[in-house]
């Protein structure tokens, strides 16, 4: 019996380890099309945590000032959604211009990626 319990404890100590939380994203890329220069564009980026666990977003990394990120004060439960919400103001930029967000959080994979592309005209 002692025998028996202590498999038991060992394979529930296993499966915990194993639990994960998981993003799964409705859009992972968001193609914009063609915006002018000076234009600030919100993007919404809906998810659902995929996995076991509450999913917590930590912080996240982005190449330029430009882009501003939102993300939810709470962790996301399991089966649950949730969004991050993308600012990107394109004064100063012109042409083709391709933005990636690290996510940084308790899943497998972190840092998970997103990303949006657009073009910026000039004000005419």
């Amino acid at each position: 019996m002692k025998g028996i319990l202590i498999f038991i404890f060992i394979l529930n100590s296993a499966l915990g380890i194993a639990q994960q939380a998981e993003f799964k994203f409705k859009d992972k890329t968001q193609r914009l099309g063609k915006i002018q220069e000076g234009d600030v564009v919100t993007l919404l980026y809906e998810f659902t945590n995929s996995g076991d666990i509450p999913l917590i977003i930590s912080d996240y990394k982005v190449a330029c000032t430009c882009t501003k990120v939102i993300l939810p004060e709470e962790p996301i439960l399991p089966g649950k959604q949730g969004q991050i919400k993308v600012l990107f103001d394109s004064t100063g930029k012109i042409a083709y211009q391709d933005r990636t967000i690290e996510l940084y959080s308790n899943t497998a994979k972190s840092p998970d990626k997103i990303r949006f592309t657009l073009s910026v005209v000039n004000k005419e």
